[in-house]
């Protein structure tokens, strides 16, 4: 699928982007035959009992028939509904929970990503190979060093603050008139280093809870570089497979948390999200850039009620992410105010 612009300027509004469908038959077929690949493949591994692991662990199944979705359409992965819902409603260790989320997204946000490239549905390869370099570091060193001085009630807080205060500029952004940027505007040594760091901290924050890279990039993409929401978006989405391929490798064969338990629980949730996490991909597809954010900022007021109603919160954890909050909305303020990537017609230049 391409993208059909109204005109050849770089920027794009919310209404300029129509999707032709007779190029769908083939992407479909892919993802059709990539869903009972990975259906076979997932058969042939827990026979003979394939079902009663569902069957056992049918709140996490039901759970990823939603969260997969949200993960392949949004910029929230589906580690973003899988930790707060197993942690917060089915009481399950923060370690396994982000373990899992890692797990699960390697599969469901890898098959996808394969969706969204055989749909050619644009994204910013460059911002994907930066940002995937300070991934790599950030799940690495956040996984390894930091996560384990943490509380686990503390984890959940810190993720509620990060995307929390990602919402409000995003509301105010949402609801003025404003023009996009299709296309990076610049790309140079100092968007590379900006990636870099974006990747780092994002990774980071994927390391203590099992997703927050594709948010934090989605953030700086809409909000700093003006990129579309429908470019941002899939985006994101390579960027979460990519992070949660490198941290579920990280667990599995190097900090041996990849217990039997946690393998259960994503035994029972590959059948749905690889279907699941596609389909959320195409339907991306089909929304403009204001229904994408709202339902984004849908989410990010479902995951902060959420918290402040199942999280016990003491004077420490509240402190602390009252903390973490107010420092990413300084960002998000200060970049939002940037005029180095606006489009030219919003700087007021011909």
């Amino acid at each position: 699928m391409f993208l059909r612009i109204k005109h050849s300027s770089p920027l794009i509004d919310n209404q300029t982007i129509n999707h032709p469908t007779s190029r769908l038959n083939k992407p479909l077929l892919f993802s059709t035959a990539l869903a009972l690949a990975v259906w076979l493949a997932w058969y042939a591994y827990s026979s003979p009992g394939s079902l009663s692991i569902i069957e056992e662990n049918w709140a996490v199944t039901l759970t990823m028939v939603f969260g997969s979705f949200i993960a392949g359409a949004t910029s929230e992965g589906g580690g973003a509904v899988a930790f707060p819902v197993f942690t917060k409603v089915l009481h399950i260790a923060p370690l396994d929970a982000k373990v899992f989320s890692l797990a699960i997204q390697s599969v469901g946000m890898t098959a996808a990503s394969l969706t969204i490239i055989a749909l050619r549905v644009p994204v910013a390869w460059p911002v994907i190979a930066w940002v995937s370099l300070g991934g790599l570091a950030g799940v690495s060193i956040s996984s390894a060093a930091l996560a384990p001085l943490l509380s686990p009630a503390l984890l959940k807080m810190l993720f509620t603050a990060m995307i929390a205060a990602f919402a409000l500029p995003l509301t105010i952004l949402t609801w003025q008139k404003r023009l996009y940027n299709n296309t990076l505007p610049f790309f140079g040594a100092r968007e590379k280093a900006i990636m870099l760091l974006t990747g780092t901290v994002g990774g980071g924050m994927t390391g203590l809870v099992g997703n927050g890279i594709d948010i934090i990039c989605f953030s700086v993409m809409v909000l700093w570089f003006r990129l579309s929401e429908k470019v941002s978006t899939p985006t994101s989405v390579i960027l979460m497979a990519v992070n949660a391929l490198a941290g579920f490798a990280l667990h599995g064969f190097l900090l041996d948390s990849f217990t039997a338990t946690v393998e259960r629980y994503w035994l029972a949730a590959v059948p749905v999200v690889v279907i699941g996490a596609p389909l959320g991909a195409y339907c991306c597809t089909k929304l403009n850039s204001r229904c994408i954010a709202v339902i984004l900022i849908l989410l990010i007021l479902v995951e902060l009620l959420s918290s402040l109603i199942l999280i016990p919160l003491t004077a420490n954890i509240i402190g602390i992410s009252l903390t973490v909050f107010v420092i990413f909305l300084w960002f998000y303020y200060r970049i939002t105010r940037s005029t180095r990537y606006r489009p030219a017609f919003e700087r007021g230049e011909e």
